[in-house]
């Protein structure tokens, strides 16, 4: 892999995940045997990335004390102030790093790594400043809508309660993956503001930024529902092990 082309993970883990109704965070809670967070570090090693950073929050001790074998940085996020603020946090973890960085969430356990090597394939060949993961839901629901042009240039990506009218009949919606320039990536969410409804720094504005900035935005849609889905309650756990089941079977 040349130098433009270098590539490292950082992984999304500090929520608590309320609906999982336990006190347990989020991450560490089991399929198949072992704690969610696992599955991206496989994707992640998978994909040949050279640094992997997770972003720890709630019960970041424990986090660490359960990966503390594994050759990985941890960077705490002692306040849950949004996603953009989350991938603030690890900056430092990538000083003087020139190549793409992959965003990938610590509760998606059912993600291919095939997919994800598509989409970093056309991060490259697009020499796009972000890539973002898509998929196309028939009910897009409470999800964060991918704004297009026609060509598949993203323009921006705006959350269901921001959403206008018009933006919610949009059935293309964010899975919470990207692909970014790591020094366009680490300008951006220093760039972000809180002026939404929920008061959080979103890093879903890096895409608008990016196109202020006259850099290219693209999206990479995904095919598999079930693939990008995040774990939120018992039931998604559930779905995710009979998933994973059939397809071992």
């Amino acid at each position: 892999m040349s130098g433009s082309e270098k590539i490292s993970a950082l992984i999304l883990a500090a929520g608590k995940g309320t609906r999982m109704k336990s006190d347990l965070v989020k991450v560490l809670h089991l399929l198949n045997g072992k704690p969610l967070l696992t599955y991206s570090l496989n994707v992640a090693r998978a994909i040949g990335a050279e640094k992997i950073v997770v972003i720890v929050g709630h019960q970041a001790d424990l986090v660490r004390e359960q990966f503390k074998h594994e050759e990985i940085s941890f960077v705490e996020q002692v306040r849950q102030l949004g996603t953009g603020h989350a991938v603030l946090q690890a900056k430092g973890q990538f000083d003087g790093y020139r190549g793409a960085i992959l965003i990938l969430c610590g509760d998606v356990p059912c993600l291919k790594v095939s997919t994800v090597k598509s989409l970093i394939a056309r991060h490259f060949e697009e020499k796009a400043a972000v890539t973002v993961m898509s998929i196309i839901l028939d009910d897009p629901g409470s999800y964060g809508r991918v704004v297009t042009a026609g060509n598949g240039e993203g323009l921006k990506i705006v959350e269901a309660r921001d959403a206008s009218l018009a933006e919610k009949k949009i059935r293309e919606i964010n899975t919470g993956i990207y692909c970014a320039d790591g020094r366009f990536l680490f300008d951006a969410v220093s760039e972000i503001r809180n002026d939404n409804a929920q008061g959080e720094y979103y890093l879903t504005d890096i895409i608008e930024i990016a196109r202020k900035k006259y850099m290219p935005v693209r999206s990479f849609i995904a095919h598999d529902a079930i693939e990008v889905m995040g774990i939120n309650t018992p039931e998604d756990l559930e779905r995710a092990r009979c998933h994973q089941t059939q397809a071992e079977g």
